[in-house]
């Protein structure tokens, strides 16, 4: 299946050049000839007439880790060209792990919370039998075979729990600890990690700050002098200009930390674009200039799609992230009938008006009931279609009142959707043209009852190809492929190039379509039932191929699953990328 002749395409290369009419020939997973009017050697030929011919689409920033463990499908990533994704994005990562169990629980706990997963699905799917990182590698290969290529971190929070136990929570690390997370730093980029991510921006369901954020300089330093010894690696860090707004001072920070250094560095909100953000962009973007004139190879990294959040009394950090920690308490509730409980209590309902106007960030969704639509009722009794304000103002009570009676009214699986927050388009249109930007970020595989979007490399094709034509197609293929495998130093994909390997799309522009998204429920919730999480239709491509094999085809997945761990080498090493696990 790894033979194909694809004939009478258009391809696009994937480095921003014009596009041209040729053949493509795949050969053992590998590109191995491109011309014009090529004959068949006898391998399947696949007719494009009509279509581009371009390179597998990379998801940049995805949170894979723990939920393609049980969702192996990675629905609907291949009807949407995507053969590639980065994981263990934001200082999350499964691994290194401490030998104690109660600190293995933390970093489960971690990922449910930041990533609005069931706990139970990661005692009843993972098997936790590594503590290196090298070890969770060969755990992973061996245990789960997905249609995506994967390449992924290591991160801050699990080196310093690893390293520290609870004590990573509270303090800076001693010498002695320190030297422990170089060691397991190094471990993970000699058994061929991206690099290190880390986070500079969250706090967690008890509004304690993750661990990373009590980091000393000399632990930077440290880490840092390690990975200068891997220089075909990346250092990726979420700094905060979305809710205590320290993006700032994070860079300068990181400016005198990263100053001479041979390191990669990609930032995650670099340049912020949404409207509510404009009092921090200025000195984002002076920061970010003094890094790059200090000589620091950074990337901003950002998102095409506005982000927008979905309320959920279910498994939802929404409210913690907003600063509310009274809802919260909803959230925490084990039982419906607590939450019901909680929702009709009086002394709550007071507490929760109280946290709504005082508490809570000014551009939350608390703040702007105008903003929240009343759109998904479990039982239908609505209303539907309105506004939380408007809904507020028809019954004459409290915001917080009014969304705790319409989620009594409508079923505790109800969710209240945010409107997408207002975006500078031009602001976003000048980091889709930076060489330097690391673009097609999506969340994919986190924060499954939110909209983090599997699927929103569409709107690159339709909103800002075909609709605005604010893009030309080679530019918007360029912005998910060669751009992303350079600055990620996958140097073997990402181009449609002799050598290159087979990870390739067939699309025609005129059936690609941007879906509304769907409810699938599907996710275990370890208590032997499901929850939910979001996903889309396909988009659909014509044919998705990953090293050479249609993981997309005939409108649907073939169930076909060739992805193999990636890792990072300069563009003039010769050895080998990729290795499948035999």
């Amino acid at each position: 299946m790894s033979d194909m002749l694809i004939k009478n395409g258009t391809v696009i290369d994937g480095t921003g050049a014009p596009a041209f009419k040729a053949d493509v020939r795949i050969s053992n997973g590998s590109i191995a000839e491109i011309g014009a009017d090529l004959s068949s050697n006898g391998e399947r030929v696949f007719d494009a007439a009509g279509c581009y011919v371009t390179p597998g689409f990379i998801e940049s920033h995805t949170h894979y880790d723990a939920s393609m463990w049980w969702q192996p499908d990675l629905d609907p990533l291949p009807g949407y060209g995507a053969t590639t994704m980065i994981m263990g994005n934001c200082g999350f990562t499964m691994a290194p792990l401490p030998p104690e169990q109660k600190v293995k629980e933390e970093v489960m706990g971690i990922f449910s919370f930041f990533e609005d997963i069931p706990l139970g699905p990661f005692k009843e799917f993972v098997p936790w039998d590594w503590q290196k990182w090298s070890e969770y590698r060969k755990s992973f290969e061996s245990n789960v075979k997905v249609p995506l290529n994967y390449a992924t971190y290591v991160g801050h929070i699990p080196l310093r729990l690893a390293a520290m136990g609870m004590d990573a929570w509270e303090r800076a690390a001693t010498p002695e600890e320190i030297a422990k997370m170089c060691e397991l730093l190094d471990d993970a980029l000699a058994a061929g990690a991206l690099g290190m991510s880390d986070n500079m921006h969250d706090h967690d369901g008890e509004n304690r700050a993750v661990p990373s954020l009590h980091a000393c300089d000399a632990e930077y330093a440290a880490l840092f002098d390690v990975m200068e010894r891997y220089p075909a690696t990346c250092y990726q860090v979420v700094v905060d200009t979305f809710m205590r707004m320290t993006g700032p001072a994070n860079l300068k920070r990181l400016e005198k930390l990263l100053a001479g250094r041979k390191i990669r560095v990609q930032i995650a909100g670099g340049i912020p674009t949404l409207e509510f953000q404009k009092g921090i962009l200025p000195s984002m973007q002076e920061s970010m200039e003094s890094m790059k004139a200090a000589g620091v190879d950074v990337w901003p990294g950002y998102a095409h799609v506005s982000p927008t959040n979905v309320l959920s009394i279910v498994k939802s950090l929404i409210f913690a992230q907003s600063n509310d920690y009274v809802w919260h308490e909803v959230v925490l509730a084990e039982s419906h009938d607590e939450k019901r409980r909680l929702l009709a209590d009086p002394d709550w309902r007071a507490r929760a008006r109280e946290s709504w106007d005082t508490q809570a960030w000014d551009h939350s969704p608390l703040k702007n009931p105008q903003d929240l639509l009343l759109l998904d009722s479990e039982n239908g009794v609505g209303p539907l279609g309105g506004t939380l304000l408007e809904y507020a103002q028809s019954i004459g009570k409290h915001r917080s009142d009014a969304m705790a009676d319409w989620i009594l009214a409508n079923g505790t699986f109800s969710t209240v959707h945010m409107a997408p927050f207002p975006k500078d388009e031009d602001l976003t249109l000048g980091l889709l043209k930076d060489p330097k930007s690391v673009g097609n970020v999506s969340d994919a595989g986190a924060h499954l009852q939110m909209l983090c979007g599997s699927g929103e490399n569409a709107l690159l094709l339709t909103k800002y190809v075909q609709e605005n034509q604010w893009l030309s197609i080679e530019e918007a293929v360029h912005v998910m492929t060669g751009k992303l495998a350079e600055h990620f130093f996958l140097s073997d994909r990402g181009v449609i190039a002799p050598g290159k390997r087979g990870d390739i799309v067939v699309f025609n522009m005129d059936e690609i379509k941007y879906h509304q998204i769907e409810k699938a429920h599907d996710v275990p919730d370890g208590k032997g039932g499901t929850s939910w999480r979001f996903t889309r239709p396909p988009m659909p491509t014509r044919l998705t191929l990953v090293n050479g094999v249609p993981t997309f085809e005939n409108g649907a997945y073939t169930g076909q699953k060739p992805g193999v761990f990636l890792s990072p080498q300069a563009a003039n090493d010769d050895s080998p990328i990729a290795v499948a696990a035999e």
